[in-house]
C-alpha cells in the first residue's frame, strides 16, 4: 500500500489545526489548569509562569503547527513509501 504524501501532510496540517484552535481556548478559558497540565506533560514547574495569548502568537503559532505538521506527515509518507517499495 502506497501513501499519499500531500494528502498526508494535509490531513496532518488540519488535524494540529483544529488541535491547536482547541488547546488556544483551553487556555483562554482555564489558563492556570492549562498551566498545570502542561507543566505535569513536560515533567517541569510552570507555577511561576504565566500565559501570554493574544490574536498575533495565536495565528503565528497556527501557521507554525500547521506548517511543521504539515511537512512531518509529507515526510512520514515519504518514508514509508520508500521502505515499503519492495512490496
Amino acid at each position: 500500500m502506497r501513501l499519499d504524501e500531500k494528502s498526508l501532510g494535509l490531513a496532518a496540517a488540519a488535524s494540529f489545526a483544529v488541535l491547536w484552535v482547541i488547546c488556544s481556548g483551553l487556555v483562554a478559558l482555564s489558563p492556570g489548569y492549562m498551566m498545570g497540565l502542561t507543566g505535569h506533560m513536560m515533567h517541569a514547574d510552570f507555577g511561576g509562569m504565566q500565559w501570554t495569548l493574544n490574536i498575533t502568537g495565536f495565528i503565528y503559532g497556527l501557521l507554525l503547527w500547521c506548517i511543521l505538521a504539515g511537512a512531518a506527515g509529507w515526510l512520514i509518507a515519504y518514508f514509508y513509501n520508500r521502505f515499503n517499495a519492495g512490496e
